[in-house]
């Protein structure tokens, strides 16, 4: 019940989607309304070797979507990159519109789209952090979406694949913008989860246990919060200039600050307190983070 089901190629997830062989080996442009959803029960929990871009919009109520609900009256993109497992579920009863763009990542391996496609945090997020779009944005999204279907259905001659990985790569440029957007706009939701970040923190800081669980991780994090590792770490970037781990190091560094201040611990003492299994590590962690060692810190006290 629990299997995993593969897709390897753009002809196996045309197979997996009922729809007949695609007009290229490594790039398929889909219509949401020509998808057969219950072909196979591999809806259950599957992954694939491909990059899926989609833009999906519904005419009659929510979709249930990895772990949340959407509300597709409104355009809705998710992006997934090789290797990621997820599920779409509740899907029976609901018409979806829209396209799905995916392509194996051969397709762009001789332009430089390749070497930076990797730098898009989008591709990792877990399917429950979908971007929300504007009506404006919307359209722009659905004008490159035709413009690569068009090409993709178009007689392929030797600028067809430079025209669709270009119309890709512009499309990639204006889903980073909009994230970029939905992390301002959403700021508050963003300020709560902050809130929830330092409770998780000091609370892991401050329970006798963590000895014996080691340092605080940003997995440990993203599975509280229930966000990807990935989106975690950007959306700390964009509310603090921080990356998960130098946020966890900061926290690390007050409570250590904290403990060197008002208690008569060792240094020692004061690293195992906190998780590290090495004072040493503990040392150099606080050195290159403060330019003092952790006794110097509390001998400035004195």
């Amino acid at each position: 019940m629990n299997e995993i089901h593969t897709i390897h190629s753009v002809a196996e997830a045309h197979r997996f989607f009922g729809l007949p062989k695609p007009m290229h080996p490594l790039v398929s442009v889909i219509k949401f309304e020509n998808v057969n959803f219950t072909v196979s029960n591999m809806w259950k929990r599957f992954t694939n070797n491909l990059y899926t871009i989609a833009i999906k919009k519904g005419s009659n109520g929510k979709m249930k979507y990895g772990q949340s609900m959407y509300d597709f009256d409104e355009g809705i993109m998710t992006l997934t990159g090789p290797r990621q497992v997820f599920s779409i579920r509740d899907i029976q009863d609901i018409v979806v519109s829209g396209y799905l763009l995916t392509f194996h990542p051969d397709f762009i391996q001789a332009y430089p789209l390749a070497k930076i496609i990797n730098k898009y945090g989008f591709f990792s997020y877990a399917t429950n952090e979908a971007l929300f779009l504007s009506d404006k944005e919307e359209q722009i999204i659905l004008d490159l979406m035709k413009a690569i279907e068009q090409e993709y259905n178009a007689n392929i001659d030797k600028f067809s694949q430079d025209v669709m990985v270009a119309n890709i790569d512009l499309l990639l440029i204006h889903v980073d913008r909009y994230y970029n957007r939905q992390f301002i706009t959403r700021k508050n939701l963003h300020n709560d989860i902050l809130s929830r970040i330092d409770s998780l923190l000091d609370d892991y800081l401050t329970n006798e246990s963590k000895e014996h669980n080691g340092l605080p991780t940003v997995q440990f994090l993203a599975d509280n919060l229930a966000v990807s590792p990935t989106h975690l770490s950007d959306l700390l970037k964009n509310a603090t200039g921080l990356t998960s781990l130098q946020y966890i190091h900061m926290k690390l560094i007050d409570k250590a600050k904290e403990l060197l201040a008002t208690t008569n611990l060792s240094v020692s003492e004061i690293a195992f307190q906190l998780g590290f299994e090495y004072a040493q590590s503990f040392n150099k962690l606080f050195k290159n983070k403060t330019k003092v060692t952790p006794l110097e810190f509390r001998q400035s006290f004195n």
